[in-house]
């Protein structure tokens, strides 16, 4: 699956809309995604940040497929 035109998304982009459920990935989402009245569960799932990885193009690339297969091993 190509998502390599995706990106991720700030949350005021969904204002007005409702869920069942939020996940978060990452630390700083878990700390500044808003609680959610009514029947919205929200779960965080922790996963170390691949843009933060400093090294060269292979390292930083190495680290974004590790967090890849992690975010895949944990939602499957």
């Amino acid at each position: 699956i190509d998502i390599s035109k995706h990106r991720s998304k700030n949350l005021s982009e969904f204002d007005g809309q409702t869920f069942d459920d939020v996940i978060t990935l990452c630390g700083e989402a878990n700390e500044t995604c808003p609680l959610y009245i009514g029947g919205t569960k929200k779960t965080h799932i922790g996963f170390d940040d691949p843009a933060k990885v400093k090294g060269t193009n292979e390292e930083v690339l190495s680290e974004f497929r590790r967090v890849r297969d992690d975010i895949k091993e944990k939602l499957t």
